[in-house]
């Protein structure tokens, strides 16, 4: 995976993809980085390349020049046009989907706006994805950019070692992941879960399934609908709805399930 990202900041990326995991597998080439700083194609040469908004308003636009310049002295260089995502609150949201979408691509290029964004003819052309990691405002692209980077390399085969294995992570199936316990066994008078002390891997995967459906009905219940429930889940989650459970769920949750087990 070959990452490629036009920015005014080119050292905020640099810094903070060079470290942990990330920085471990640019070490080992599975992924590389390539920062563009785009004030090096400054129509004016000298680096200025915001310019005031038609039709009045407040704040600067980036125009377009500086931006079409860097790319295509960035495609030039790579041989391709590569899908270039545009960082911006007005795109689809960014999500565990679309992470395992773009880690299929061999070039990936960034594009981070700043001031109140960027000229929108330049976008019209060179522009493939518009991409939101939220729905609230920052800076400029380069956090949004590094987000997806880290996400989408967890992607890329080589990158996480078995024991940071993404196989099993909150998203992967639909669903929340279930809790993690380690020693010591008794900390602050609470006790780790006995099921995962007990050896029997049958009865640890069931709780860990158990325990995804129950915490995202507690904090993501959105998501349970997109979920695939075999005749364990169901029996589990009727469990829920009867109360036989050793952990209680509130009327209104007992209304999300009974509803889920209709579809």
């Amino acid at each position: 995976m070959n990452y490629y990202v036009m920015t005014l900041f080119p050292e905020m990326i640099e810094q903070g993809m060079n470290t942990s995991i990330i920085g471990r597998a640019m070490a080992k080439g599975l992924i590389s980085l390539e920062t563009v700083n785009i004030r090096d194609f400054s129509v004016t040469g000298n680096g200025r390349i915001d310019d005031y908004p038609y039709g009045g308003g407040a704040g600067m636009v980036m125009q377009p020049e500086p931006v079409y310049r860097a790319y295509e002295s960035l495609v030039s260089r790579i041989g391709s046009r590569p899908r270039l995502i545009y960082l911006t609150p007005q795109g689809r949201v960014f999500d565990q989907s679309m992470a395992e979408e773009l880690a299929k691509e061999e070039n990936l290029i960034f594009l981070c706006g700043h001031y109140e964004g960027i000229d929108e003819r330049v976008l019209e052309e060179i522009a493939t994805d518009y991409v939101s990691i939220g729905d609230y405002v920052l800076t400029g692209g380069e956090l949004p950019s590094m987000v997806m980077m880290d996400s989408i390399s967890r992607m890329v085969p080589g990158v996480l070692s078995n024991q940071e294995s993404g196989q099993y992570e909150s998203f992967q199936d639909g669903l929340l992941e279930y809790p993690h316990y380690s020693r010591p066994e008794l900390w602050h008078e609470k006790q780790a879960p006995p099921v995962l002390l007990s050896g029997h891997h049958g009865n640890v995967d069931r709780w860990r399934r158990n325990q995804s459906i129950l915490r995202t009905l507690r904090r993501r219940p959105e998501l349970l609908q997109n979920g695939e429930y075999d005749k364990k889940d169901r029996k589990f989650i009727q469990s829920l709805l009867h109360d036989e459970y050793e952990e209680k769920i509130t009327e209104e949750e007992k209304r999300i399930l009974a509803k889920l087990l209709a579809i």
